[in-house]
This record gives structure tokens, sequence and C-alpha cells, in this order.
């Protein structure tokens, strides 16, 4: 048995898989098979391909109700109920909101407060109406859904769950930070997941095992503005259409990689103390939080052994 891993980008983003595989070509296959299943989840939900049912759903906002596959059916509607457990801070409306600000770190001018109103106006989950046969109609014209928090988590789920049907005894699906980690290595040592520093990415903080489970991390790190010395986070709060601050990173585990992924951001959203108050109710749920002093705070459940100070 060996290990067998490649590096491509998906989805916009940096995927890596890595399987356990008794050949080569097993390893190339399964990991080929991976890559496929996360493009036919981007062709599902792009924003970026007209005939794509996100698109599709977006295109007709405000005029009548698109059907759409079960699967992304199922998916808005987990993305609502996720918007309901974090009392509106995840919402897949606000893509309209971020594309008011200029997260690459170079000139901007802010929005006028009548800009972020009218936004406002035209974003809100409660703003989606999941019909009977698979019809979601969105209620405002102009208004539309993006999966750019949760989308790669699921992504990388689905991936997993592929390799476990076909026997895979050990991988993990990196989707840009987004992890999913099942089995062990080859030789039988647990995986390793690193937490990293938000001022040097390429720097681990802590480690931590994995088995069976997911991370996802939200960092302030890699799109941002920063305006009178304060760092503003892409990620927006859709109650008042602002950017968050005082929060440099986010990583919550839970066993499923699109949970994960969205209460991260809703986590960074919500900031320090609501953030850990939710994941605190959450069972198999734990977060960890480097705050904009550099400290770091753990949810009340999660088994500090579990992670270790990186070693040489």
């Amino acid at each position: 048995m060996t290990e067998y891993t490649t590096d491509i980008r998906l989805m916009g983003s940096a995927f890596q898989f890595i399987v356990n595989a008794e050949t080569k070509e097993a390893g190339h296959g399964l990991i080929q098979e991976c890559i496929e299943e996360v493009r036919r989840i981007e062709k599902l939900l792009t924003e970026f391909d007209d005939n794509s049912e996100t698109s599709l759903i977006n295109k007709h906002a405000g005029i009548h109700p698109v059907q759409v596959s079960t699967e992304t059916y199922l998916l808005i509607q987990r993305c609502i109920q996720i918007s309901k457990l974090t009392d509106g801070v995840f919402d897949i409306t606000t893509g309209i909101l971020k594309k008011l600000y200029n997260f690459r770190n170079e000139a901007f001018e802010l929005p006028s407060e009548s800009k972020i109103q009218d936004c406002l106006q035209i974003t809100g989950y409660k703003k989606i109406k999941l019909l009977t046969d698979n019809r979601v109609y969105l209620e405002r014209k102009g208004m539309h859904i993006g999966f750019g928090a949760i989308g790669k988590g699921y992504a990388a789920h689905r991936a997993m769950k592929l390799m476990q049907q076909k026997g895979v005894s050990g991988g993990v699906i990196n989707a840009s930070g987004d992890l999913c980690v099942w089995g062990t290595k080859h030789d039988g040592s647990h995986w390793n997941a690193g937490i990293a520093n938000p001022d040097c990415p390429e720097e681990i903080l802590l480690w931590l095992q994995l088995n069976g489970l997911s991370i996802a991390t939200s960092g302030n790190y890699e799109q941002y503005f920063e305006l009178n010395g304060v760092r503003y986070s892409h990620n927006i709060n859709p109650v008042n259409g602002c950017p968050v601050t005082g929060i440099k990173s986010v990583s919550v585990i839970s066993p499923h990689a699109e949970l994960s992924d969205a209460l991260a951001t809703a986590v960074t959203v919500m900031g320090l103390s609501q953030g850990l108050h939710l994941i605190n109710q959450l069972p198999h749920t734990h977060c960890i939080i480097i705050d904009d002093l550099n400290r770091i705070h753990f949810s009340n459940n999660i088994e500090r052994a579990r992670f270790f100070k990186k070693t040489a």
C-alpha cells in the first residue's frame, strides 16, 4: 500500500488529493475520479457558467421559480438551515454585498451607506423560497445566490464519500484549506492537519490529528483591505452589510466538511464571544479562534490533547 498525491486547481482554488492504493495505476485512477466529481459539482454550482443551475436561479430572480436537481435543491435547503442556526450570519445571498468592496488590499473607496442599504434590500436568506418539484425562487430582482462559503467543503465531502464507497482505506481531500480526512496513512500513522499562523501562513502554529473528521479555516490574510490600521476581512455581516474585524482566523472541526466550511464563516462574522457560544452548543463540533491580538481561543469541549506544537 502506497500514498498517491495530486495537486490541481479546481473551483478557482488549490485542491490536493491523497489516497492509499495498491498500485500507481489504481492510485492515479482513484484521484482522477475525485477530480471528475469535483468538476461535476463545480459545473452544477458555479456562478460563472450561464447554464449552471445557480446562474439560472439568479437570472430569473424576481421573475419566476427555476426547477433544479435534487442535489442543488437539498444543498440550498441545508444552507437555509445553517442560516437559521446562525441567526442569519451565514447567508448565501450576500455575494452582492461583497462586490461593494475591494478585498485585494489595493486602492479603494468605501461604498456609500445608500449603496449598502440598496444591496441589503435584495439580500437575505428569508427571500429564498423553496417550492414543490425542486423549484427555487428568489423574491427580488437583482438577487443572487453563491456557494463560495460552502461549495468547496461540499465538494471535498463528496469526493471523500466516493473514495470510501470504493473501499479506499485512507486519504485526504484538501480543498484549499477545507480538509476531509479518513482512515490512516499507509503505514498506520495518523494524518496531521495544521493551523496556520495568520501573520505568516507558511508557519504552522498547531498540529492536530484527524480521523473521520473535517476542518475548515476562514482567515483574513488572503482577501482583505486595511483602513486606518484596521484589517477588514472579506467576510460580510449580512445584517449591516459591512466587512468584519477582530478575528484573524477561525478553524472549525466537525464530522462534515460542508458544515465546517459554513460555520467557519459564521463564527468569523459572529465574533469571539457569540461564535464560541454557538460552537459550544453543537455536538461533535469544535473550533479554534485566533483574534486580532494573536490570542488563541478553544471551544469548551475540544480535546486539547489532540493538539501539539510543531516539532522539528
